[in-house]
């Protein structure tokens, strides 16, 4: 019998998520390079195959919503309402996350764990920084196809580096204040003012572009 389409690709992506929460949990416990992918595959029972055809990297099982992340921004840029400029649009996507309570934009227990085990881990903080820089290619990107410009234009990597440097130090230190006072509404306040802030400059230095 053949399985559907749509049957095997939620079979696909169950498989994938298993994976991805047996390794977290492990990386959590015992540190990212103190575990192996056997250990993860047996974790999830699955085989060590099956591991590498979802994961290529043993650090894209605990960043497994990069990919997520990249669609957000992209999709946020080429909806947008053409009356609302460009670095707005990514602007208002930061308060729209925040008030949906998007994993990406919460401050938690876990959100602790997670930030923990990249700061124990120097091959997790170097693919947190590539990760930074690879989005920081998308934004530029979508900003450039957003407005029509040349996809080489300096302007858009300026405003992409600039935006992507504003949300990293938002979130670094609105985790920071979360593991200070327990307060996950005062953390996601905290963010959203340093957004608000840094897009201020953003809009300054991108002022009589077509991105701002």
């Amino acid at each position: 019998m053949t399985i559907p389409a749509d049957l095997r690709s939620r079979k696909r992506l169950a498989t994938r998520q298993a994976i991805s929460n047996a390794a977290t949990r492990l990386f959590f416990v015992r540190g990212f390079e103190q575990v192996t992918v056997d250990e993860i595959a047996a974790a999830a029972s699955v085989g060590r195959m099956t591991v590498f055809n979802h994961f290529p990297r043993k650090e894209d099982m605990f960043f497994d919503r990069e990919e997520e992340g990249r669609e957000l921004l992209r999709a946020a840029l080429r909806q947008r309402d053409p009356a609302i400029a460009s670095i707005e649009t990514l602007r208002l996507l930061a308060h729209r996350l925040a008030l949906e309570d998007s994993p990406y934009i919460t401050f938690s227990a876990a959100g602790q764990g997670f930030i923990a085990t990249i700061e124990a881990s120097d091959t997790l903080k170097a693919r947190a920084r590539a990760i930074r820089d690879e989005l920081a290619q998308v934004v530029a990107q979508a900003l450039t196809e957003s407005t029509g410009r040349d996809a080489n234009d300096p302007l858009a990597h300026l405003a992409a580096s600039l935006l992507l440097a504003t949300w990293s130090t938002a979130l670094i230190e609105a985790h920071r204040a979360f593991r200070q006072h327990g307060d996950a509404q005062l953390a996601k306040a905290g963010f959203l003012a340093l957004v608000d802030q840094g897009h201020t400059g953003l809009n300054a230095a991108m002022a009589g572009t077509p991105y701002a």
